[in-house]
Order: structure tokens, then C-alpha cells, then sequence
């Protein structure tokens, strides 16, 4: 039997997935730059829900410096062009949770200070997107210094730290609950799903 418009029941407000799976990548997205750069560095991980489990649609998005620290403000970051550096991508998981980026190393956006890379997450059961940050294990004093790092309970910092694969990539695995969850940042009056913070 069929229904008319005026017998459909009102659902629930959607959360963040899992439809972005088919809707959000584009083509080059976990590219930010081509894998036969100089600098070119391997950025992965694999995103595991609160019972160790593999999340299989799940979206990561990257903001970063260049290797020299300089944060791009080129317009358009979809377009790939080649040669223009944008500081942005975004990759969808995998099957098995596993998302991969072909980036450079950011450097430091200052004196002293400990390079890292910002990171997006969005999947499904989210009411809104997690963000967190992946920094580079060997810059030792400068992480010791850092205002974030020093906020977050000792116990939990390496969370936060990418691990050196040994053929030189970065593993930065997301967890969202259980023994070594992520720790996720939140930003005083950045537009929510709800709207802004008052």
C-alpha cells in the first residue's frame, strides 16, 4: 500500500554518518601531496570504536603546516593540482577502519614550538565531528613545552603523539572510548551541530 507525504512520521535528527561514506571523498583527497614528493611522509592509523573494534566508516579529515611551518591559505582545497600545497585533505576508512594520507611532515608554526597535524573525525553515532591532533614523536623539548600537551594528564599525552613507522610514516591511531582513548579537543565557540557556543 502506499503512503501519501502526509502519513510519514517525523524521524529523529540524523548524526554526523554514516552517509558522508559515499558523499563527502573526492578524488586526490588523502593526497595532499603526490607520493613522489621529496618530503613525502605516509600519515595512518586505524579508528576503533570503544570495544576495540575497527570502524568501518568512518571520515578523517587533516589541517597542517607545510614543512616549514607556514600555514597555507590557498583557495580551493579540493582541487589538486600537483604542485600546490593546501594543508587540507580528507580520507574515508577503509573496511577494516584504516585511513591513510601522503602529506609532508609539518613544521613548527613557531620558535620552539612542537609540530603537529590537526585531525577531524566523523562517524556514525557522533551528534558532531571530534578533533584531536597528531604530533611528531621526536621533538622531545619542544612537547615537554608544549601549553596542550602540559594540560592533558601524563597518563594520556602519548594518545596524542603519532608513532615513526620504520620505513619513516607516522601511525596515528583514534580511539573513541577504553583503554587509551584519544583525547579530543573542544573549541570554545566553534559552530556545533546545535549551533554556536553563547
Amino acid at each position: 500500500m502506499a503512503r501519501t507525504p502526509g502519513d510519514l512520521t517525523p524521524i529523529p535528527a540524523q548524526t554526523v554518518g554514516p552517509f558522508f561514506g559515499f558523499a563527502l571523498p573526492y578524488e586526490g583527497g588523502p593526497d595532499l601531496v603526490d607520493r613522489s614528493h621529496p618530503q613525502a611522509v605516509r600519515l595512518h592509523g586505524t579508528v576503533y570504536d570503544g570495544d576495540g573494534v575497527p570502524v568501518p566508516d568512518a571520515l578523517i579529515e587533516i589541517w597542517q603546516p607545510d614543512g616549514e611551518g607556514r600555514i597555507p591559505a590557498e583557495p580551493g582545497s579540493l582541487h589538486r593540482d600537483g604542485h600546490t600545497f593546501t594543508g587540507w585533505g580528507r580520507a574515508a576508512v577503509d573496511a577494516v577502519g584504516h585511513y591513510s594520507f601522503t602529506t609532508v611532515e609539518p613544521g613548527p608554526t613557531s620558535a620552539g614550538a612542537a609540530p603537529f597535524i590537526l585531525v577531524t573525525v566523523f562517524a556514525r553515532g557522533l551528534m558532531d565531528r571530534l578533533f584531536t591532533r597528531a604530533y611528531l614523536p621526536e621533538h622531545t623539548e619542544a612537547l615537554a613545552a608544549d601549553p596542550l600537551l602540559a594540560s592533558v594528564p601524563e597518563d594520556r599525552r602519548h594518545t596524542l603523539i603519532a608513532a615513526r613507522d620504520d620505513d619513516g610514516g607516522l601511525r596515528f591511531d583514534i580511539r573513541f572510548q577504553g583503554q587509551d582513548e584519544t583525547v579530543f579537543l573542544s573549541y570554545p565557540n566553534t559552530p556545533q551541530v546545535t549551533g554556536p557556543v553563547d
